[in-house]
């Protein structure tokens, strides 16, 4: 089954911790595109073996995941009247539960706890990297709100050839769309780090990404006319510029895998650095 044939956003629920942010996303979304909305509530198993699954501290959790999946419905449909959320309290870790749940769902949203790149990796409880880098749909990281007063809205998509990049760049053209918002398409030339071109030698790199830039949203605006897009092409770090350019942006989307990614992982090192710097939405997306 094709992503886009997929009818069901699933949402990850951390009983401890405030989830309304990204239950407000998850659900504006669903409303957006006519899905259906799955909220999760993953209890993993109990550290106490001598008294296994019926541990007062398992039971416990049982009911504080009961408890807010109560709540989230009862909150999404406050929101949205015309969602019926289902809910679901399952057993496993948090992380691979929701990460097998994704091969089904159109989109997984995330609340973060913007915790340092170190205690996301360490955290027993951490969801949002081992969680986008296996997902097998486009994963949304809401660590902060989107920024719906500015005139006029936009997105922001990074782009640099790779094939997940040019992934992400239809699931931009479909999100900015679907809000009446502007694109702005954003591929940053990095300088190498040993200067050893000259200054005209610079200005071919930059036209030559500008050129690649051009190349790869060649067609879309055809197909989403009432999208405006602007092409841009700083020159400095990805994750720095991408940050800045979405600082007041509705989110930021990138491909799952860049070129800059270290061998054997699944996470490009942009798409850690946005996780943890990004002020909006991080949308990442895979190469399906």
């Amino acid at each position: 089954m094709g992503t886009d044939e997929r009818r069901e956003l699933v949402t990850g629920i951390d009983p401890a911790r405030n989830w309304h942010l990204s239950l407000a996303w998850a659900a504006d979304e669903a409303h957006r595109r006519g899905l259906e909305l799955r909220l999760v509530v993953a209890v993993p198993p109990s550290h106490d073996r001598h008294h296994g699954d019926d541990s007062p501290r398992r039971k416990a959790m049982l009911q504080a995941g009961a408890d807010a999946l109560q709540e989230g419905g009862d909150w999404v449909r406050a929101r949205h009247p015309q969602l019926q959320p289902n809910t679901d309290l399952l057993d496993g870790f948090p992380a691979t539960v929701i990460g097998g749940l994704s091969a089904q769902a159109r989109m997984v949203v995330l609340g973060s706890r913007h915790l340092s790149r170190t205690a996301e990796y360490f955290s027993a409880g951490s969801l949002v990297v081992p969680v986008t880098a296996q997902a097998r749909c486009p994963v949304v990281v809401v660590g902060d709100a989107e920024h719906i007063t500015q005139e006029p809205t936009y997105l922001v998509v990074g782009i640099d050839g790779s094939e997940s990049s040019k992934a992400a760049l239809g699931l931009s053209f479909e999100e900015a769309d679907l809000r009446g918002a502007a694109l702005r398409a954003v591929s940053v030339w990095q300088p190498p780090v040993v200067p050893v071109v000259m200054f005209q030698d610079e200005e071919v790199a930059v036209q030559a990404q500008r050129r690649m830039l051009c190349e790869t949203t060649a067609g879309w605006s055809s197909k989403y006319p009432d999208v405006h897009l602007t092409h841009e092409v700083p020159t400095g770090q990805p994750v720095e510029e991408l940050a800045g350019a979405s600082e007041h942006a509705l989110a930021v989307v990138v491909g799952r895998r860049g070129r800059g990614g270290y061998t054997g992982m699944r996470l490009g090192s942009v798409v850690h650095g946005l996780l943890h710097r990004a002020h909006c939405p991080v949308i990442t997306v895979p190469l399906v």
